[in-house]
């Protein structure tokens, strides 16, 4: 006698979710935060001054953490995104805080575009001349991710962002174990805080650079496209969260290690070709492409986690500017504001292929040297507010992270914004 054929419930296995669908957000915002700057940083530091400040990329990555966290609390607590509870301060510090965007977002853009530009020269020149071969592909890396961006949908976006990390923290591991870094001093590094002779740059470096700026707000707009929300919707953050930024202390961590087996002099984007090369001749021709493959997922994910994200805080302040706060369904990513700046990104800094702004880089650095600490400073005074955010309110570990991360970041951004200004006013 047969057996009855199985139905439908019971021949259905169940299947777990996938990375994407349990971090994405997470590590969309982590991918995002680390690019050709971090990069360059970390493995400049790692070749200065050795293994010793590996701590600085887990403090970073940890600090960072602590602050995405927050803008998850707010959102989750009260239903409306962080410009919203912004708004409930008064307009100056939301009107302040667009004029800051417009600047970020042309700065920002242009270097990402640059940065793309040179990881393609570097895979594949085109033509004699490097700077013309530069231009082209930044310009082709621009059009590229706003098509991609605009017309592929945010799962699209997911997946290509989920291949763009595979390989770019597959490059990197793989390169750092290759390297053959001294591993005994990598591990008291990693878990002894030391602060070496000319070292104090470095850490600054990496405990500002790891892990985003301005990005980390674009995470509140991932998680609605996810449809998170309340208590919930928080342990989930919290949990894709410490993925995410694990992912970029290890990636921070990495970089330095593989500077520190190699003797690195430079700046701009010409040390990751350099970097490069001295890794050809100390792993072979593996090396080589390896590297370059792995600096070009890092740029590109930031450039396509930029021209995705950011277009909502610009269409979420014009909502709020024009019609007070959106309700928690409005779906920005629909808006021609959203699809107005998006094209804004990818074309209006395309110019600074050509110009060199320097000088004007330095006089922004100073206005913006400061987005950390006022980011930490008013988590503190709203997540703590019961009437706003009721059982959601900051723990002491959290407060007590976000006093640490405002003392360290008002520091860094002084340095900064010194550093600047002494440029400035230099020949």
């Amino acid at each position: 006698m047969e057996s009855p054929a199985p139905s439908s419930a019971q021949s259905a296995a169940p299947t777990r979710p996938g990375l994407m669908a349990r971090f994405g957000p997470g590590i969309l915002v982590a991918a995002t935060g680390v690019g050709a700057g971090d990069l360059l940083t970390a493995s400049l530091g790692g070749s200065a001054v050795g293994v010793a400040i590996l701590w600085a990329a887990v403090v970073g990555s940890v600090l960072k953490g602590f602050l995405n966290e927050g803008v998850a609390r707010w959102q989750l607590a009260t239903g409306t995104t962080l410009l919203e509870g912004w708004a409930r301060l008064g307009p100056g510090l939301r009107n302040v805080f667009f004029i800051y965007l417009l600047g970020w977002s042309f700065f920002t853009g242009g270097a990402l575009i640059s940065a793309c530009g040179a990881a393609g020269d570097a895979l594949w020149p085109l033509g004699g001349d490097p700077e013309t071969s530069r231009r082209i592909w930044g310009v082709i890396h621009s059009l590229v991710g706003l098509a991609l961006v605009g017309l592929g949908g945010f799962r699209l976006f997911e997946k290509l962002m989920a291949a763009c990390i595979a390989l770019m923290f597959g490059a990197v591991l793989f390169t750092a174990v290759a390297s053959q870094p001294d591993w005994a001093a990598a591990a008291r590094g990693l878990v002894i805080p030391s602060l070496p002779d000319k070292s104090t740059v470095w850490v600054l470096g990496l405990l500002g650079g790891v892990g985003g700026t301005v990005t980390m707000l674009s995470y509140g707009y991932w998680i609605r496209e996810k449809g998170r929300e309340g208590p919930l919707g928080l342990k989930t953050c919290q949990a894709d969260l410490t993925v995410g930024y694990a992912l970029t202390g290890m990636f921070g961590a990495a970089m330095v290690i593989i500077g520190s087996t190699l003797r690195l002099e430079g700046t701009g984007l010409k040390v990751a070709s350099l970097l490069a090369s001295r890794l050809e001749a100390v792993i072979g021709p593996a090396g080589y492409w390896v590297f370059l493959a792995g600096f070009w997922g890092a740029v590109f994910s930031s450039l396509l986690g930029v021209w995705e994200g950011i277009p909502y805080l610009f269409a979420d302040f014009l909502r709020i500017h024009r019609k007070g706060p959106p309700g928690p369904t409005v779906d920005l990513r629909t808006t021609r504001a959203w699809r107005l700046y998006l094209v804004a990104l990818a074309i209006v800094p395309l110019p600074m292929l050509w110009a060199p702004l320097q000088r004007a880089q330095l006089a922004y650095a100073v206005v913006g040297a400061l987005f950390m600490p006022l980011l930490a400073a008013t988590l503190l005074w709203m997540n703590n507010r019961r009437a706003w955010v009721g059982s959601l309110r900051n723990g002491w570990l959290t407060n007590a992270a976000l006093v640490a991360t405002l003392l360290l970041f008002l520091g860094v951004g002084l340095q900064e914004a010194l550093d600047a200004l002494r440029k400035l006013q230099g020949p």
